[in-house]
């Protein structure tokens, strides 16, 4: 009986009646699927949104009981709110809010901008996963199981929110109620073993760009610092000159107005290994050396915008260079750089013992030794048993053979 149709250009739509529940956000209600913009068409799929919507009111009227009353509001309007929030704590990367606010675009787009923040259930969370796998991804595919598992995150976040400020009622959250999230099949991360990384730190040194105004002039030095810091990308792209200490041997990552840090644990101070140092220091003090705050600054940003800015994308320098080395395009990214010094510094000893995991993890910016272990430990056919990460290729003759006489005849 609350089922009724509305006329439109292209025929009848479902609408059904709730306004016996006004008091919890009932209304005239258009009978929409998940995942469609209008209203449905099909009698059948209508009798069902009315009853899931009933159930909804229901459940909401239920909980006003027991919780007392609760504040309304759209879930469009609350994400709004939750990512300025998550802005004004400066606890988050800009990187990680952008990255949230696109996971809560695409749950607006699913579930509307007007849905009630209360009304959304965990069959609807469900359908939106599956239907996020099908979503085209900017590589000619579509999103991962695992982009998936962070987009359930995202509105998970939101809903915790959400209860703490009494939009919804305490424990109430579609997401995280998931018994079955998503799970990206486990594979060993693409790493470099030692005498690979010194391989390609050299083809770095003798790298020439063909082109001036492409070249990345501190190529060698930027990916050196990746290859012994272990640092995260935008944690390395944003290091200022004052970052350095060569008096102290220590590099500090530390938030600045080009970046932030991930999390808390970002925040760190770490040996400025023997290698790097000689690597910097003429670097730094040379005639050709950061003319700026920024200890990598962007050639780009400073011709178009003639200001200083950070760099944002290496892939094409990265490609250029590995080539050299008998890599294919895409196979060198930056995070390959932070696997490759985690697997050689576990092999270091500290004061003659084997480093432990958890001065590992610091140096890395993690707040516990969790990701060390299931993520970034490998085990490599080559030790290092220095106290020090480093990468010379004098050291690994004979495993370079040809690989290295051709990068030095520059083929």
């Amino acid at each position: 009986s609350r089922i009724y149709t509305r006329t439109y250009p292209g025929g009848a739509r479902f609408w059904a009646d709730f306004r016996d529940f006004s008091d919890v956000g009932g209304d005239r209600e258009r009978l929409i699927a998940p995942g469609e913009r209008f209203a449905t068409t099909d009698h059948n799929v209508a009798e069902v949104l009315a009853g899931r919507r009933l159930q909804e009111l229901e459940a909401l009227r239920h909980g006003h009981a027991i919780h007392g009353t609760v504040k309304q509001t759209s879930l469009g309007a609350f994400a709004s709110e939750h990512l300025l929030a998550k802005k004004r704590s400066g606890r988050f990367a800009d990187e990680t809010i952008a990255a949230h606010e696109l996971y809560l675009q695409r749950a607006l787009d699913f579930f509307g901008v007007e849905r009630e923040l209360g009304t959304i259930t965990v069959a609807e969370v469900r359908d939106w996963l599956t239907h996020l796998q099908t979503v085209p991804n900017q590589r000619g595919g579509t999103l991962s199981a695992w982009s998936a598992r962070h987009h359930l995150g995202a509105l998970s976040n939101l809903y915790r929110r959400a209860a703490s400020e009494g939009y919804v009622p305490p424990g109430f959250n579609p997401a995280s109620a998931i018994m079955e999230k998503p799970r990206m099949p486990h594979h060993e991360a693409r790493w470099l073993e030692i005498h690979e990384a010194a391989l390609l730190l050299e083809a770095a040194r003798t790298y020439r760009s063909p082109r001036a105004d492409s070249a990345l002039p501190h190529a060698y030095e930027l990916l050196a610092t990746f290859l012994l810091t272990g640092g995260r990308a935008a944690e390395v792209f944003g290091l200022e000159v004052e970052d350095v200490s060569f008096d102290r041997k220590t590099l500090t990552f530390r938030p600045n107005e080009w970046r932030g840090l991930k999390t808390e644990a970002s925040r760190r101070t770490i040996r400025l290994v023997p290698q790097l140092e000689e690597i910097l220091r003429p670097y730094v003090f040379g005639a050709n050396g950061p003319p700026g705050r920024l200890l990598f600054p962007s050639e780009r940003t400073a011709i178009r915008a003639h200001r200083e800015g950070m760099i944002r994308d290496v892939r094409k320098v990265l490609d250029a260079i590995a080539a050299r080395a008998g890599w294919q395009p895409g196979e060198i990214r930056t995070k390959v750089f932070r696997h490759t010094y985690t697997a050689a510094r576990l092999q270091t000893l500290d004061h003659g013992a084997p480093v432990s995991i958890y001065t590992v993890s610091r140096e890395l910016g993690h707040g516990s030794t969790s990701m060390v272990q299931k993520v970034y430990s490998h085990l490599g056919a080559v030790r290092h048993r220095g106290e020090f990460v480093e990468y010379r290729v004098e050291q690994h003759l004979e495993e370079l053979k040809g690989r290295l006489a051709g990068l030095r005849m520059g083929r």
